[in-house]
């Protein structure tokens, strides 16, 4: 296919209201700071979007709202993640209606498919939607793999282009890179500490959660790289790390939503169970932010 995913792309948060409510004019103003801070995509619905608190009204009103306030400057991927097949094929054919530019697949997670069952499982979503389709490998927290074997067999899949890797896994992720050398297909990496490395082995780019609260600091790292200042790019990538490694300070998302809330930027609560950060992560989260230059 002609598309191809490049650049920095941030899991964009889910703006929520405290009844649990898409906060729409937060997701808008986020849209905006993002694009115009130079990221080169936008990812709703991920799990940094808490894809599994939504349901499929507000599934489609999330996309629709981040496609209409995007107007075309950046391309726009969607989560379609779910436990079943059909699951996974619904939320592909909802947002192919919407009209994103592409769709990002995580694995099932709680069971546990072998490589033939997650084969044929993005081989049936493939098959349901005309839509670029990257699949989506978080091993720690899914506890399923998708091995680098399987990744080349489904590269062979027309609108399979690609893959995120957020195993953390260096070596898994050069063998992604290895094992589908000369085929149309990509490899971006998902762990916020590796961007530079990825790019150094043949990755096109990033989906990175650290870029919802510093992404300029994020698309410096791609920018500079590809414009062949590489120590621009490394400084960049080592000012964005200790970002993430503050995200064990609480339950995922919370710490993004905390930084970008520091910001002055709206982005509300996490769904229920996952709680605000206590005073004292608050405080270490905004010494990493001034440190930063964020705030």
């Amino acid at each position: 296919m002609s598309f191809s995913p490049r650049g920095i792309i941030p899991p964009v948060i889910t703006p929520l209201t405290n009844e649990d409510k898409i906060n729409e004019k937060a997701l808008r103003k986020l849209v905006n700071h993002l694009i115009t801070n130079g990221v080169h995509g936008l990812f709703p619905i991920g799990t940094t979007g808490e894809f599994y608190g939504l349901n499929d009204d507000e599934y489609r009103a999330v996309l629709e709202i981040t496609k209409d306030e995007t107007k075309g400057r950046v391309p726009v991927y969607a989560g379609a993640n779910h436990i079943t097949t059909r699951g996974a094929v619904k939320l592909a054919q909802i947002a192919e209606d919407v009209g994103v530019d592409a769709l990002s697949v995580l694995t099932p997670m709680f069971i546990s498919p072998n490589q033939s069952q997650l084969y044929n499982y993005y081989e049936t979503i493939a098959r349901n939607t005309k839509l670029p389709i990257i699949l989506y490998n978080n091993k720690p927290k899914t506890g399923v793999d998708i091995t680098p074997e399987t990744v080349a067999k489904l590269a062979d899949i027309e609108n399979i282009i690609g893959v995120k890797d957020s195993t953390g896994d260096m070596t898994n992720t050069e063998e992604y890179l290895r094992l589908t050398r000369g085929k149309d297909f990509n490899v971006l990496m998902g762990r916020d500490t590796l961007i530079y490395a990825a790019l150094c082995y043949g990755a096109t780019g990033a989906i990175a959660s650290c870029a919802n609260v510093a992404p300029r600091i994020a698309a410096d790292i791609y920018d500079k790289y590809i414009s062949g200042d590489l120590k621009g790019a490394l400084d960049a990538q080592f000012m964005l790390a200790p970002l993430r490694i503050a995200f064990n300070l609480g339950t995922f998302p919370a710490v993004i939503k905390a930084g970008l809330e520091m910001q002055g930027i709206e982005a509300g609560k996490c769904y229920e169970p996952v709680g605000e950060l206590t005073l004292d992560e608050k405080d270490k989260l905004k010494k990493v932010l001034i440190d930063m230059g964020l705030i």
